[in-house]
């Protein structure tokens, strides 16, 4: 993939300008893979450069905004354990760990996890055995991918633990699982896929809709 769809993913998360299923996948992303850490702490820097030189305006209502900040902070209770397969910004995401899932069967081999509560598109996990092949797709819009276990290739890359790829209305492409193992992946799409293949088209059929 183009290193440009991810700094673009990247400085969005940077300007905290990314929906919430978004922010998860970069967040996590951060804690499983250090190579763009670097790059994301030099732009959340640039930024605070950028307020700090702003030139500062009224801001009407400031204090029965504050007030309602405040009031709508959580009350503190006790810390859960960190442990459980999901890093733990997609945890919180989720709202629940991989043994907690009910799954949904996609195909033979290839499961699904739909969460529910994104208004401006998609987000789902899925499991797909080793050496299983997603169906081709282009998309309407964008995707994220986030790898949490095993690995994946295409005609664009190959993508362990950690890795992210991002895809757009230029890519068509069939995800590959490697053979050596499962592989569990979080996707957020701001648009849904149009099936390009013979399988997809079957796919579309038997669900009544564009995955």
């Amino acid at each position: 993939m183009p290193e440009g769809r991810i700094d673009a993913l990247l400085g969005a998360f940077a300007a905290a300008t990314l929906s919430p299923a978004l922010h998860a996948l970069v967040a996590a992303h951060l804690m499983l893979c250090g190579r763009n850490r670097a790059f994301v702490a030099a732009l959340e820097r640039m930024q605070g450069t950028h307020l700090q030189s702003c030139e500062p305006v009224p801001m009407p209502g400031r204090e029965a905004r504050l007030a309602a900040v405040f009031a709508a902070q959580p009350t503190p209770g006790p810390r859960r354990a960190s442990a459980g397969f999901f890093p733990a910004p997609l945890r919180q995401y989720v709202g629940r760990d991989l043994a907690d899932i009910t799954w949904r069967s996609l195909l033979p081999g290839i499961r699904e996890f739909r969460i529910a509560g994104e208004a401006d598109g998609e987000a789902c996990i899925y499991w797909i055995k080793a050496g299983r092949k997603m169906p081709f797709h282009t998309h309407a819009g964008s995707e994220a991918t986030l790898v949490l276990q095993g690995a994946f290739h295409d005609s664009f890359g190959h993508y362990r633990r950690g890795d992210v790829a991002v895809a757009d209305s230029d890519v068509d492409h069939q995800p590959i699982a490697d053979p050596q193992g499962d592989c569990i992946c979080f996707a957020v799409t701001d648009a849904p896929l149009r099936l390009t293949g013979p399988v997809g088209r079957i796919v579309e059929r038997l669900f009544g809709h564009k995955h």
